[in-house]
């Protein structure tokens, strides 16, 4: 995160004695990154952070991948992915490699217990529902179009106001607003598509002092363990610090646009390790009076590219449907299909909206994704007359 924040009560300088009103210590912990070389906060817990009573195995999380076959274009269509479950359980990984992973979740109920992811970053794009995630950092809510970015490391439960649905990136690397758009000293400059004014940090903060048992299931080493604890994990009296969930909402992203076609790198929102995140809204079309709308034909000679399509008409793509999934790998040029290129001229807007990861090493297709497939997507280049 770009700024410093803080929630709660904390006492005057780090690593000092913290007493509770009646007498006893607040158990201090430093939550970071990249052994103490990157950002961290300082929490303040009620309890012991390491108190456990008792840890099980509940089995591998790894996604298992199909061979990937001839090189080809593909397409998912996810809109009738089976909805059920809570948001952790019924996530199901499409595409992934060793940098990121890319999926859906359609739950239909709330958490009833804490998750923490332990190895990776995790941005939940909210495109339908709404609710509140719970953390140890305090309480997001949430609605249609926010990206809930959750750092490694951050006990949450997510409380769903109805049925929702997701798409999930998950990735070992930090999930950040791109370098290009800020300072030396992280702050946001003046032509990045987004401020620090968008980005929501925890509300407020929802201290627990209360014991019981409490599950807490722990996402490492590519496998799920349940811990039980004799005591509430949102017990954090105060932190602050860089480190911390937050939100932001695909609508707050100012769009870039230019005389000419603008390539994606104009849309890109956020960074992580050998990927990028883009963000698709609605926008002005180019302005030259000889402009194409579209995109250009073009080679992803070292990358992938997946699109989630979420509303509008994206202009370039014929029989793409809403929640559709595409992924246009490296090695096969793509680009509009027959017909997108001359209908698009003049045309002076886009209402469409959709998320793009483009990946630096190749993806694979998880077995989860073969029963969704498009067969028929390849074919969409050859329609018409081959011009």
């Amino acid at each position: 995160m770009p700024f410093y924040y803080r929630l709660g009560e904390l006492p005057r300088k780090r690593h000092v004695q913290f007493r509770k009103p009646d007498g006893g210590l607040y158990r201090e912990e430093v939550m970071g990154l990249d052994g103490f070389s990157g950002i961290e906060s300082i929490l303040y817990h009620h309890f012991l952070p390491p108190r456990l009573v008792r840890s099980e195995e509940l089995g591998p999380t790894r996604a298992e991948y199909a061979p990937f076959g001839p090189l080809r274009h593909r397409a998912y269509a996810t809109a009738d992915v089976p909805a059920g479950g809570d948001p952790v359980t019924a996530r199901r990984v499409l595409l992934g490699n060793a940098d990121v992973t890319l999926g859906v979740s359609r739950p239909s109920q709330s958490m009833g217990y804490f998750y923490r992811n332990a190895q990776a970053y995790e941005v939940w794009f909210a495109h339908e529902g709404s609710g509140v995630v719970h953390t140890q950092f305090g309480r997001l809510t949430f609605g249609p179009g926010d990206y809930l970015v959750i750092p490694y490391g951050t006990t949450w439960r997510m409380d769903l106001d109805g049925p929702a649905r997701f798409f999930v990136i998950e990735s070992p690397s930090q999930i950040e607003p791109p370098r290009r758009y800020r300072n030396e000293f992280g702050q946001l400059l003046e032509h990045a598509p987004y401020c620090e004014r968008d980005l929501r940090p925890p509300e407020a903060l929802e201290t627990h002092a209360e014991r019981g048992e409490f599950e807490v299931r722990v996402k490492v080493r590519d496998t799920m363990t349940r811990h039980i604890l004799d005591h509430h994990p949102l017990d954090v009296a105060g932190w602050d610090g860089y480190l911390y969930p937050w939100a932001f909402n695909i609508h707050d992203y100012m769009p870039i646009t230019g005389k000419v076609h603008q390539p994606p790198p104009a849309h890109q929102t956020f960074q992580g390790g050998n990927f990028v995140v883009c963000s698709f809204v609605p926008r002005l079309y180019d302005y030259h009076p000889q402009a194409i709308p579209v995109p250009y034909n073009h080679s992803n000679v070292n990358s992938d590219e997946v699109i989630y399509y979420c509303d509008g008409n994206f202009m370039s793509r014929k029989e793409i449907q809403q929640y559709d999934i595409t992924l246009h790998p490296s090695g096969l040029p793509h680009g509009p299909q027959p017909g997108v290129t001359e209908a698009a001229i003049g045309v002076k807007e886009t209402q469409e909206l959709a998320v793009m990861v483009d990946t630096f090493h190749p993806l694979q297709v998880a077995l989860a994704a073969l029963e969704f497939e498009k067969a028929d997507y390849q074919a969409s280049w050859l329609e018409g007359d081959g011009m």
